[in-house]
């Protein structure tokens, strides 16, 4: 089983960021004792209570102290118990990577860090409104090495418009000579609530160019596969079979339960989605409730998040298990679409499994959609 921690705080916006937080810390100490008290209300929700990864996601959980992790820890020991080998992970800003922070991080035994470094571009920092520098992007992965935390992934954002693309081929240089096993990369995308919408809306700034993009995510590909990295999820790329097992649980489809505002949970019956406000769950908890909204999932539903979360990764979509979920033969029900995402060289199938080609990983929400029930 797998629990998701939501910690709603940064101290500063970026410009593309959509997530739900807060860049004022004034309720923090309100929000973690919430938390807590979520984790006791929720006890029941995963029925196996043997948590094999825990995640503290934002927002910027690197924000928290020792008092912070202290209550949760007591909390989450208290309902469940942690494996022994359990991936706990916790996201990270490079500017928090102070000795004493990674020396409280193992203090909770937390192993695996997730750091936002986006670029070693200082102009690319400064334009997504990046706190840290390019020399702090580069120090902190060694601090942590040398504190003896080994599992980093390094997060990264490619399509940030520039006129050249060598300043994407210098990112993925120093982010693979950093001898991490693992990367994140994201494409830019510009949503409407952000600083960045705002700005597309002013007309300040231009949409990201698609073809663009591609071309980025082409020289991203390539590049990692020749430095040994296996492309194992579209955005997520491991080198030694060290796999996000956090994130890979969200593609598999096994249940997790979700804590904090905004924070969603799935068990396979329903999904549960936690409300983004910061001030509505501190008041919620604080009478015992859970502020959240429960839709119970449909065959279609079923279905359709398989396609979409499947497709993603290399492992595929089995087609017996869609058949399942479907109660169908969902082969012959979408011939005539298979058939022509097979010509156009998007999908192929093998040992009974629907995967993606390199040229469907450009369009893979559009080529899940199109077989949804």
């Amino acid at each position: 089983m797998h629990l998701y921690l939501h910690i709603p705080f940064c101290r500063q916006a970026c410009h593309y960021c959509d997530f739900h937080f807060s860049t004022s810390l004034k309720t923090k100490n309100e929000i973690v004792h919430a938390l807590c008290q979520e984790i006791a209300l929720q006890k029941d929700y995963l029925k196996d209570k043997n948590l094999e990864t825990i995640y503290f996601g934002g927002g910027t959980p690197s924000l928290l102290e020792d008092d912070d992790f202290a209550q949760i820890f007591e909390a989450i020991s208290k309902y469940f118990n942690i494996k022994s080998d359990a991936e706990i992970t916790l996201e990270a800003n490079p500017d928090d990577l102070t000795k004493e922070k990674l020396q409280l991080f193992k203090k909770y035994n937390i192993n695996r860090l997730s750091i936002g470094i986006q670029s070693f571009h200082e102009p690319h920092l400064k334009s997504l409104n990046r706190i840290h520098s390019s020399e702090e992007a580069e120090t902190c992965v060694k601090s942590a090495q040398d504190s003896g935390i080994e599992n980093i992934t390094i997060d990264l954002i490619y399509a940030i418009p520039a006129e050249r693309d060598d300043i994407l081929y210098t990112d993925l240089e120093k982010a693979t000579a950093l001898n991490t096993n693992h990367i994140s990369a994201y494409c830019l995308t510009i949503e409407p609530q952000t600083v960045f919408g705002k700005w597309l809306k002013q007309g300040k700034i231009q949409t990201i160019d698609d073809d663009y993009a591609a071309t980025q995510f082409d020289i991203l590909v390539t590049y990692l596969a020749q430095s040994g990295f296996e492309q194992y999820e579209i955005s997520n790329f491991a080198r030694n079979n060290q796999y996000s097992r956090h994130n890979t649980s969200y593609w598999k489809q096994e249940e997790y339960l979700g804590i904090g505002p905004s924070a969603h949970s799935f068990n396979h019956v329903s999904r549960q989605y936690n409300v983004p406000n910061n001030t509505q769950y501190i008041k919620a908890l604080q009478q015992n409730s859970v502020p959240s909204e429960i839709e119970i999932l449909s065959l279609e539903d079923k279905v359709n998040e398989y396609l979409l979360t499947g497709l993603r990764t290399k492992w595929g979509c089995n087609i017996q298990k869609i058949n399942q979920l479907s109660d169908s033969n969902f082969i012959e029900l979408n011939k005539k679409i298979i058939q022509n995402q097979l010509a156009d060289n998007f999908i192929l199938i093998e040992n009974d499994t629907l995967l993606l080609t390199s040229k469907g990983k450009l369009f893979a929400d559009r080529i899940a959609s199109d077989l949804f029930m």
